[in-house]
């Protein structure tokens, strides 16, 4: 068994972002305690009690015995079949005050940064352009930052509470 957490392309860093962390306990799709539970959102018409490890989202199997998704399809408009099932299905999603939305860039999903602030988003002027209505942002409001797959640009979209 490899103790090494899986690699998802649409979310590099799932342990910065909080949506994996370490802890004991049983994942509800394979039964097995690896050290590892994800922590955020699945939405399935099936009541899920317990949480997923990380090698059950990366191959699919917990979307596929769950019937269910880690993030909406909102957002992904212009990707491929295989593009849209890599990101509802085998990447954990992430939780935000509003519907959380990946965004596109280059024809493809992009990866997911994490939640920032105006401090962070400072050092990503082209960011700043996107979010003309930063200036207003207060203490209730944050950004959720991405990051382009194929060219590197940064992108995000407000979250306010």
């Amino acid at each position: 068994m490899s103790t090494e957490l899986p690699f998802f392309r649409c979310h590099p860093d799932p342990l910065a972002t909080g949506a994996i962390r370490a802890a004991s306990g049983t994942c509800v799709c394979c039964e097995r305690d690896r050290g590892w539970i994800y922590t955020g959102p699945f939405y399935s018409a099936e009541e899920v009690s317990g949480h997923f490890c990380p090698w059950c989202i990366a191959d699919g199997s917990a979307a596929e015995r769950f019937a269910g998704e880690f993030s909406d399809s909102y957002g992904l408009e212009g990707v491929g079949e295989d593009v849209l099932q890599e990101v509802t299905r085998r990447t954990p999603g992430f939780r935000a005050w509003q519907d959380p939305h990946w965004l596109v860039h280059c024809g493809d999903a992009a990866a997911f940064v994490g939640e920032v602030g105006h401090a962070r988003l400072a050092a990503h002027p082209e960011v700043l352009d996107q979010l003309r209505t930063l200036a207003g942002m207060g203490q209730d409001a944050t950004a959720m930052l991405f990051r382009c797959t194929d060219c590197g640009t940064h992108l995000a979209y407000l979250d306010a509470s």
